[in-house]
């Protein structure tokens, strides 16, 4: 803008809008870079690395003694990391957490928190030092293993990224949110990670399928520091490490208590990571008080330093796994542990990486990292080489050297000419002590010129071969697979795998009901409800103006109810939903998605596994699995296609072998049940002929037992299958008027459903 356009109080006009997208994306990434996303070569965030930085330099190694949190925290916020102390106190604390890190990188002393959720105590009361892994992740930092940068106020050095000797990326984890993107890596077992780094180093093409199998490995899945149960099947397992994208579903660990008298209890020894124990136990004694886990009497909390966890069940007869399946589905103790990968790679990229390339990029750093070190050493060597080379000319000449010393006015000068020394070495001589002028001296320092002569030889075969890197590569990560080896205690795996139990979703339903005897009553209206307990006499109940009792039947509170309309359609009801107490009950067609025109047909109790014939009146109809009818929505399920002016009619039970109908026109047929079709939907095939009627009633029963109807003075008769001899034909025939006995009202009487 040019000068003659600048308002004259000195205010410059901006464009708001490009003003806000340049701020907002150095904000972006600043938080990104700087603050949420892990560096893929040591795992770490800034702020991570700046406190294991400063706690070098306050010399708090594993062998040193502790020195005060606020101590350390004062060095990080003064020299490098420039935001509040709270902040960096925090993630220091989570350092140390044994239930938070899987291999922690910081020795606590004091109160640090624990699993319930309680925090730590403030900074000026805990005293903190560093542990063999921070060791590890540092080695090599004095040895130009890194580059280092200024800090934020240019007064001081901070490395850029560690040395990294630990796979400390997916041995501990990370998890930050940053501007657009966030990052969640579960917690693994250092030594499976060694092994599928070496696995990498030995065969480099090797497919991530060869580095992730949950069963035999190198990489199984994650491993938690509080251990839990995996149920993840072995396909997503690889899928997720694959892509970097996924997740875990994570159980609590638990065995089942016997006690006395036949009574038991369950015990929960491990949770799920990052779940606190203490509201974990809070949510689950709600749920029982809401009576929400009808299953269970009690929770309580007797955990020491192990976690411990005592539920009880409502009675010994309960079913321990279904109580806990009830559980998994309600509360924490089943959580899933998502996994986004998105990692800074090469330092600088903010990128969702699969498992192979983040091995890879470790394992590149831990190579060039190893060659800087040598390099630093082949370096020292060389200097140190140059000193003692003069020493050595020194000694040969040793009478001379101190004549000249003694005479000559610039004795440097003429020791540089006399034998050819370079500066460094001539100022090496003339600072040699007098006491250093034995022959035992001159021996060690050949004994010393032949040893760094060899290691320098050594180091240069080094670096002029990848192979022999490589080859150096892995022996320092088999070590660090050694240290942290299955047969170590802070190496052996925590988390387990198994598959993910199989439980039938109704039973599993009914875990959250409280299971109580009911009956259900239906009115010619439609109208449904429930009463208290089994009641045989309903004929006192009151109903609405112009409505009266269709049908009754004894259920329970977990029972699933099937409702047949007359437009063929079958719908599901929960009969712990059904409205109780004294009211006259609700519509059915309000509770389900019935059509106006329709009307309900019958309504039973659902018998997983039992067949059902479904009939339309005009004598039309299959044999059905029962399973087959649940309804998972309002809409219910199209089961009988219905002719124009028809309507479905029967479903009765099938208990035997054949089948007895009726008509509207009193004439009755018996035929075997083989001739019907079973079916999951249709309109079926022709059970009894007719002209001008319909079905009236239809029985299936067992040809050994005969058929049996009830009258309306509640006689029964039976008739055996000889007995109906005359009756007996085929499927679609007309049929003849019914045995002597049979009801007037051309019905068999109670349905049995």
């Amino acid at each position: 803008m040019g000068k003659d356009l600048i308002p004259s109080g000195g205010v410059e006009p901006i464009n708001l809008r490009e003003a806000l997208e340049e701020r907002y994306l150095a904000y972006a990434l600043s938080t990104i870079m700087h603050r949420a996303l892990p560096d893929v070569r040591d795992g770490l965030k800034p702020v991570h690395r700046r406190i294991l930085y400063a706690m070098r330099l306050l010399h708090l190694n594993p062998d040193q003694a502790f020195k005060k949190c606020a101590r350390v925290v004062g060095d990080v916020i003064g020299k490098y990391h420039p935001h509040g102390d709270g902040a960096v106190y925090e993630a220091l604390v989570r350092l140390a957490q044994d239930f938070s890190q899987r291999y922690p990188l910081v020795d606590g002393q004091g109160n640090f928190g624990n699993i319930d959720g309680d925090s730590a105590a403030a900074q000026r009361y805990t005293e903190a030092r560093m542990t063999e892994v921070a060791r590890l992740l540092l080695d090599g930092l004095d040895e130009d293993a890194v580059d280092f940068r200024e800090t934020y106020d240019q007064a001081d050095k901070e490395p850029v990224v560690l040395p990294g000797a630990f796979p400390n990326l997916l041995a501990n984890g990370s998890a930050g949110i940053a501007v657009g993107m966030a990052t969640n890596i579960p917690t693994h077992n250092a030594a499976e990670i060694c092994a599928a780094a070496i696995k990498l180093i030995d065969a480099p093409e090797t497919p991530v399928e060869g580095l992730v199998d949950r069963d035999n490995g190198p990489i199984r899945g994650p491993d938690f520091p509080t251990g839990g149960i995996i149920i993840e099947s072995p396909e997503s397992i690889l899928e997720s490490y694959r892509t970097g994208r996924g997740g875990f579903r994570v159980r609590a660990k638990w065995e089942r208590e016997d006690l006395e008298r036949g009574t038991w209890q369950v015990v929960v020894t491990e949770i799920p990571y990052q779940v606190q124990k203490a509201k974990l136990i809070e949510k689950i004694a709600e749920l029982i008080t809401d009576r929400k886990l009808p299953l269970i009497d009690d929770i309580r909390d007797e955990s020491t330093e192990d976690i411990r966890v005592v539920i009880v069940p409502k009675s010994k007869n309960v079913d321990a796994a279904l109580m806990m399946e009830a559980l998994f589905k309600l509360s924490e103790l089943e959580s899933r542990i998502p996994m986004n990968m998105n990692v800074l790679s090469r330092g600088q990229v903010p990128n969702v990486l699969g498992v192979r390339d983040v091995l890879r990029e470790w394992l590149d750093h831990r190579r060039e990292v190893l060659v800087r070190r040598s390099q630093h050493r082949l370096d020292q060597i060389n200097t140190r080489l140059e000193l003692l080379d003069g020493f050595l000319i020194a000694y040969l000449n040793l009478d001379e050297v101190i004549r000249i010393i003694r005479e000559e006015d610039e004795p440097k000068k003429e020791l540089m000419a006399a034998f050819g020394l370079n500066d460094t070495q001539a100022d090496a001589v003339l600072n040699m002590r007098l006491r250093n002028l034995r022959k035992l001296e001159e021996m060690e320092i050949r004994k010393e010129h032949g040893e760094l002569s060899k290691e320098k030889a050594d180091i240069e075969q080094l670096l002029a071969s990848e192979r022999k890197q490589w080859k150096t590569v892995r022996w320092q990560i088999s070590e660090i697979a050694k240290a942290f080896g299955e047969n170590t205690p802070i190496g052996k795996r925590r988390t387990s795998f198994a598959d993910s139990a199989v439980q039938d979703v109704g039973d599993v339903t009914h875990a959250f009901i409280e299971r109580e005897p009911i009956t259900v009553v239906v009115s010619d209206k439609g109208w449904i409800r429930t009463l208290k307990g089994h009641i045989n006499d309903v004929s006192g109940l009151q109903f609405k103006a112009g409505d009266q009792l269709k049908l009754s039947f004894k259920a329970e509170t977990t029972d699933k109810l099937i409702i047949l309309a007359d437009n063929g359609k079958v719908y599901t009801l929960g009969a712990d939903r059904l409205p109780g107490g004294r009211s006259t009950g609700e519509p059915i067609r309000l509770m389900v998605d019935l059509d106006d025109s329709a009307d309900v047909v019958d309504v039973f109790v659902h018998r997983p596994g039992r067949k059902l014939l479904i009939a339309s009146s005009d004598g039309y109809g299959f044999v059905t699995n029962e399973t087959d009818l649940i309804a998972t929505t309002r809409k219910g399920k199209q089961v009988l296609n219905v002719g124009a002016g028809q309507k479905a009619r029967l479903m009765v039970p099938v208990e035997g072998d054949h089948v007895a109908i009726i008509g509207e026109n009193r004439r009755f047929l018996v035929f075997r049940l083989d001739q019907v079709a079973e079916m999951g939907r249709g309109k079926g095939v022709r059970l009894q002929k007719y002209k001008d009627a319909g079905i009236a009633d239809v029985r299936v029963f067992a040809a050994d037992k005969g058929l049996t109807w009830t009258d309306s003075s509640g006689r029964v008769f039976l008739r055996t299958l000889d007995d109906l001899a005359d009756w007996l034909g085929d499927r679609g025939s007309v049929g003849r008027l019914p045995p002597l006995g049979f009801p007037k009202s051309n019905s068999f009487g109670p349905r049995g459903l």
